[in-house]
Order: structure tokens, then C-alpha cells, then sequence
């Protein structure tokens, strides 16, 4: 892959331009992401000292303030996990990080794809453990608090170790194949790469329920032949199949409750967390699992995957355009690889950044595919009332809020931006209405 594009001392250069906007965005976006989760915080307490009517007589006042209680914890230390992750942004990108570690790298390997491999590594490992305190935290101190937390200190360390080795065993082979394609595969090297990620993701969906998720979690036959008469005569009344009906021992990491479809073909499964299975009552099972089916009948899970994959492609070639540009790199605090004819590139050096800038610009257009979100939470809750039974789905609901102390009065200028699934009240009184 050709670069191009000199370095401009101008006070207007388009690398200077560029940082103004990187730090424009980035400060923006913490800012904005502090007074909403301020608002968050403020909006919980404030409503702490008595249940919502709407709730009143199905939520005790106790569940009602833990959960108060573990939003604004978890809010809080949202916040201090918010200025770490702009520190070593900036470290990464501004303070020179990258640089440093792309050019000790030169040194120790020289240029080509071991140097390369070595950036992207490098890169992933350290950041990786950067973000260690803050996982432990949340874990054991956080969820730990409130009685969520069942991971021991050991199984924390093997879950990491597994995460770490599978990552570099399909994460390194991905970047090297990457990698030579953005030097082999000419001008249009973002097409070949994208299809390489979209198929890669495809396998992913069948070899991860099979392999992969076994190896962190044991799945074991649903057993209750009751709810398996209940749960196949939905999906039969429903027109779906399922390769089997699983459950996993989900209380080994958490008390966190739920039900998932998973796979792809014939290794889709249905898995549900052993710990659901524990809150709710078949005929709520049921109703959540009719929720999770119409997802399906409203093809909002392809629709995603295909949604997934247009915007990996305006990435990919957004990334192929700046890849040439001496400005990206300059403006970021990085020294390009200018000696090409040397056999030095600047493509893992392209990757990394465009995985630290990316989401800077990306945050102001969180509000929309959180409003896609909910949109189609509602459009499954309508099939389930309708293929289930909707008090069922409602108590079920009422449950799973409870048991997971989920908050049920957010600010609602933060539910719209952040909200993956409507919150408490509004999701019941569209059930209701449905």
C-alpha cells in the first residue's frame, strides 16, 4: 500500500487541522458523556426514597433502592473508568505511546510483517492490561457488593488466560492475512479485507457455540422435560428449529440472569442461563423465549448483521483513504514510516490508530443505534404478547428487573442515548398497550 502526502509545517496544515479535531471530539464527547451520566446519577438518587407508582405492590422498596444503589456505583465508576480511558487515549495517540512503541519495535525487529504482527500485539497486550484494574474492580468489589459477583479469584485469572491465547491463536492469523492485504492487494486491498472480516465473522457464529463458548462456560441438555414440551411447541407454533435446548451454568460468574439464541444453520441452539431458569417459572420462560423468537420473525438479528457489515465497510474504506494520508498519522502524534524502499510499513500502524480514533467520532451517533435498539425490544415484546401470553412476559419482566437491580427510574435524556432496551416503565406500558 502506497503513502503519500508530506509532512506540512504550515499553522494550517491539514495535521494540525486534524489534531484540532481529534481533541475537538474528544473533549466533546467527555464532556457530554459526563453531564449525562452527572444526569443519571442525580435522576436515581433523587427518585430513591419511594417505588414508582406504576410498580407499587410488585417491587419492594428494598429491591427498589439496591437497585438505585448499584446504578449509581456503577455510574460512578463509569466516570473514573471515562478519564482513565481519555488518558491513555491521549497517551496512545497525542503524548507520543504509539510512536514510542512502533519505533522500539523498528529498532528491535526492523520493518515487515514481524514488526507489524509485534505493533498489533503489543498494542492489544498492553492496553489489555491497562484495562485489568478496572475489570477486577468492577468484579470483585462492585458486583461483589451487591451479590452478583460468583467468580472465585482463579477462575477470574483462567477466564483471562483462555480469553488471551484464543485471541492471539485467531486474532494474530486475522491481522497477518490483514495485513498482507493492505501491502499485496492494491488500491482496493479495504474490499479483499472486508470480506475476509465478513467471513471470518461467519465462521465465528458456527464454531463459537461449538468450541469456543464450551470452553469457558458447561453446557448440559435442557432436562425439564416440561419446559422442553412447552418451549418446542412454541418454536413449532412459531416455525423455527433449534439444533437443542441447553443450559448453561451461568451462576459460576454471575447471579445476572438470561436466555440467548446462538450459532448459525444447523448449530443454532437455545441456551438458557442456569440462573434464569432459577427466577422465573416456565410459563415465563416461555414468554422470554417467544421475545428472543421474534427478534427472528422480524429479522432483526439479520438485519443488525447485514447493518454490522455495511458500516465494517465505509470502515474499511474510510481506512484504505486515510491509510495514504501523512496528515492521519502526523495528527495523531505519530511519526509515519517514511522509508518504504526499507521494507518498514505504516499498515499496522494505520490499524491501530484507526481503532483509537474511530470511536472518538463515533460516540455522537450512539443516540441512533440505540433508538434502532428499542425500536425492535418493542417490536419482540408485541410478538411475544402475542405467541406467549403477556402477563406472563410481564411478570417475567418485573422479575428479571428486580433480580438484576435494574434501575426502574432512569434519567431520560440518558436512557435515549445510552438504552439498548427500554426502560422499566416505558417497556411495560407499550406491553400493556401492545
Amino acid at each position: 500500500m502506497a503513502y503519500t502526502g508530506a509532512l506540512m509545517p504550515s499553522m494550517l496544515s491539514p495535521s494540525l487541522l486534524f489534531t484540532y479535531a481529534f481533541t475537538a471530539a474528544l473533549v466533546a464527547g467527555l464532556l457530554l458523556k459526563v453531564w449525562l451520566a452527572t444526569r443519571q446519577i442525580r435522576t436515581v438518587a433523587r427518585h430513591r426514597g419511594a417505588v414508582p407508582a406504576a410498580f407499587d405492590g410488585h417491587v419492594t422498596l428494598a429491591a427498589h433502592q439496591r437497585a438505585a444503589d448499584y446504578t449509581i456505583a456503577k455510574t460512578r465508576f463509569g466516570l473514573l473508568e471515562l478519564a482513565i480511558s481519555s488518558a491513555v487515549l491521549l497517551g496512545w495517540t497525542l503524548l507520543g505511546g504509539l510512536d514510542a512503541l512502533n519505533q522500539a519495535l523498528l529498532t528491535w525487529l526492523g520493518g515487515g510483517m514481524t514488526q507489524q504482527l509485534a505493533l498489533l500485539a503489543g498494542f492489544a497486550l498492553i492496553g489489555g492490561a491497562i484495562d485489568l484494574p478496572a475489570s477486577w474492580w468492577q468484579t470483585f468489589v462492585i458486583e461483589q457488593r451487591y451479590g452478583f459477583n460468583q467468580m472465585t479469584q482463579r477462575l477470574w485469572l483462567v477466564d483471562l488466560v483462555k480469553s488471551t491465547i484464543i485471541g492471539a491463536l485467531f486474532g494474530l492469523p486475522l491481522a497477518a492475512l490483514i495485513l498482507w492485504l493492505m501491502h499485496a492487494a492494491g488500491a482496493y486491498w479495504w474490499l479483499w479485507a472486508w470480506g475476509v472480516l465478513v467471513v471470518f465473522n461467519l465462521v465465528m457464529m458456527v464454531a463459537y457455540p461449538l468450541w469456543i463458548a464450551p470452553l469457558f462456560n458447561h453446557f448440559q441438555p435442557l432436562r425439564d422435560e416440561a419446559l422442553i414440551e412447552r418451549v418446542q411447541a412454541l418454536m413449532q407454533r412459531c416455525g423455527f428449529t433449534a439444533k437443542g435446548f441447553f443450559v448453561m451454568d451461568g451462576s459460576r460468574r454471575s447471579a445476572h440472569g438470561n436466555a440467548y439464541f446462538t450459532g448459525l444453520g444447523a448449530a443454532k441452539r437455545v441456551v438458557f442461563f442456569d440462573t434464569l431458569l432459577k427466577q422465573l417459572n416456565p410459563d415465563e420462560v416461555q414468554a422470554v423465549l417467544a421475545h428472543e423468537l421474534g427478534h427472528f420473525k422480524h429479522k432483526h438479528v439479520m438485519r443488525r448483521m447485514i447493518g454490522l457489515f455495511a458500516l465494517t465497510l465505509v470502515g474499511f474504506a474510510l481506512l484504505g483513504w486515510l491509510a495514504t494520508r501523512g496528515w492521519f498519522y502526523t495528527g495523531l502524534g505519530v511519526q509515519p514510516n517514511l522509508t518504504l524502499d526499507g521494507g518498514a510499513s505504516n499498515d499496522a500502524l494505520a490499524l491501530a490508530l484507526f481503532t483509537l480514533a474511530a470511536p472518538v467520532f463515533m460516540v455522537f451517533v450512539t443516540p441512533l443505534f440505540s433508538q434502532l435498539s428499542r425500536h425492535d425490544e418493542f417490536q419482540a415484546d408485541a410478538y411475544a404478547a402475542r405467541q406467549a401470553n403477556r402477563s406472563d412476559l410481564r411478570a417475567a419482566l418485573l422479575k428479571l428487573y428486580q433480580d438484576n437491580a435494574s434501575t426502574l427510574t432512569p434519567d431520560p435524556v440518558y436512557a435515549r442515548f445510552y438504552y439498548s432496551h427500554p426502560p422499566a416503565a416505558e417497556r411495560l406500558a407499550h406491553l400493556a398497550a401492545s
